[in-house]
């Protein structure tokens, strides 16, 4: 899971003026607007567990055709990088589970 900010010039209703806000995503949709000047806020409703099922099921369904065109790339490059992605997987997956739960426990209300 994947927590994003962005800056853009939005016109405020509380300042009556184009004002800096900064826009927060959650894999790609809007969780919530910022004022930079008057710190008003619009909240958008986002279902964090759902966002992060929808991203472990894309994962895996896709990881057979990733692994296939990996393989189709390059045979002798594949196998060379397989025993250390093999190693590294484990300590990926729990960077990914730590930062996923960081975002889930943030953001969930």
């Amino acid at each position: 899971m994947k927590s994003s900010e962005m800056e853009a010039q939005l016109y405020c209703i509380h300042c009556n003026n184009n004002t800096p806000h900064v826009i927060t995503y959650i894999n790609e949709k809007m969780k919530h607007i910022e004022c930079e000047e008057c710190h008003n806020t619009i909240e958008f409703k986002v279902d964090i567990m759902k966002e992060l099922y929808k991203e472990v099921y894309d994962r895996i369904s896709t990881k057979p055709s990733r692994i296939t065109e990996e393989y189709k790339q390059g045979l002798d490059e594949f196998l060379a990088k397989m025993p250390i992605r093999v190693i590294s997987k484990p300590y990926r997956l729990i960077r990914y589970l730590n930062q996923s739960y960081k975002i889930i426990k943030q953001y969930k209300k």
